[in-house]
């Protein structure tokens, strides 16, 4: 089974006429993007696109063998364009199957907001979903009680704008790791050029051009999602919210908070909490710095940690490290196998994991030999963690910088 992608960006397009954003300033030649429009097989249209003749033709394909037209979500805009001849486009009711003499068949896929998404099985068993923006599946096999069926070939989504819609498909088996997962209904909110493939990627997805024709069960595009991340930067540079965002299309993430609990520090009780507001309610939280137990578990779910710099702080705590005396005396030791063991742990992991720490390098010297210590260290804990790490981000204004 084949997908032409005739659009894919937002209903509005990209870019949206009359804006003067960035995004829309840079989306421009193979940037562009038509409204999202789907072509399977060129006997099943999904969504319409505007000069969608045209857009057929430029990928090669014909629309003289259309059997359905099916529209997934409201259109508020200007009247929809149907090049003569095409069958009436139309919304079928959420569950309704639909057989084409082709051997295609086609079932409508009930969505938590206005809209209907479309499951599409091919003649040769292949299947593929496809979701309109902004929308989740309402009910999956799982939840209804019905039988699996395995995952599908292909899924096309609102990834930037539904995350928790493709945690939820992993959750349920619907999406696996030869899923190719492919966003769509991109619009002026999704970073541009590289930025973008990069956040994608980091989920397991990818974006391509309109025109792109995709074979379902080709699975050699799929990127791989890395198994160890870490997330560098200064003080609220946006760390914790691109770590978070890295594991937000995954379910059941376990959130490990290294900082415990400050009594009477109301300012630390604040940060705690809009921590917590941000969190998907899927995901579980362990107050703890004992990492390495967490991290030898190979059969638990995506793990973040936030943050190793407060592990470290409890660390050099237990071990009486601040005072110089002690250090000498053994603490140095004793702070150095701790953190040997963590990037053991961290090395052998197989988990999805990934951890936030400060970038305190950069700065001002600290003003006392303790303050001084754990800067040192802190530097050689984030460079060893580093070392054995896939994925490293530098955060600076909000914006991660690749390091690796």
């Amino acid at each position: 089974m084949e997908l032409t992608l005739l659009g894919t960006g937002a209903p509005e397009g990209l870019p949206v006429p009359g804006c003067p954003c960035a995004v829309c300033a840079l989306a421009d030649g193979a940037a562009a993007r038509a409204a999202t429009s789907v072509l399977v097989d060129g006997v099943v249209l999904l969504d319409l696109a505007p000069a969608l003749a045209l857009a057929a033709a430029r990928a090669g394909r014909s629309l003289g063998a259309l059997r359905l037209v099916l529209l997934s979500h409201p259109h508020d805009g200007p009247p929809l364009e149907v090049p003569p001849g095409l069958p009436a486009p139309a919304r079928v009711p959420d569950g309704q199957r639909l057989p084409l003499t082709t051997g295609h068949r086609v079932r409508a896929v009930p969505t938590d907001a206005p809209g209907t998404g479309y499951a599409v099985e091919g003649p040769d068993g292949s299947r593929a979903l496809y979701l309109p923006p902004g929308c989740a599946p309402a009910g999956l096999a799982a939840d209804r009680g019905g039988p699996a069926r395995g995952p599908y070939d292909v899924v096309l989504l609102d990834v930037l704008g539904r995350p928790d819609a493709l945690a939820r498909l992993r959750a349920a088996g619907e999406v696996a790791a030869t899923t190719d997962v492919v966003a769509v209904h991109l619009g002026h909110d999704a970073p541009p050029g590289p930025e973008l493939a990069r956040r994608l990627a980091a989920v397991g997805a990818r974006a391509v051009p309109d025109g792109t024709v995709l074979v379902a069960g080709d699975y050699h595009q799929v990127p791989d999602v890395p198994r160890r991340t870490l997330v560098l930067g200064g003080a609220r540079s946006g760390k914790s919210a691109e770590a978070e965002r890295r594991l937000e299309a995954f379910p059941d993430v376990l959130y490990v908070a290294t900082g415990g609990t400050r009594e009477g520090d109301s300012d630390w009780a604040e940060r705690v909490s809009a921590h917590r507001e941000r969190r998907p309610g899927s995901w579980q939280t362990a107050e703890t710095c004992d990492l390495v137990p967490l991290l030898a578990d190979a059969d638990g779910p995506p793990m973040l940690v936030d943050c190793l710099s407060l592990w470290l702080t409890a660390v050099m705590d237990a071990a009486g490290a601040w005072e110089d005396a002690a250090w000498r005396d053994g603490a140095a030791a004793k702070v150095r196998a701790e953190v040997d063991a963590l990037c053991a742990a961290w090395r052998a992991t197989r988990r999805t994991v990934v951890a936030v720490s400060n970038e305190v390098g950069s700065g001002v010297v600290p003003a006392t030999s303790a303050g001084r210590r754990f800067r040192d260290e802190l530097g050689r804990l984030n460079a060893a963690v580093a070392a054995r790490s896939e994925h490293v981000l530098l955060v600076v204004a909000g914006i991660p910088l690749p390091l690796r």
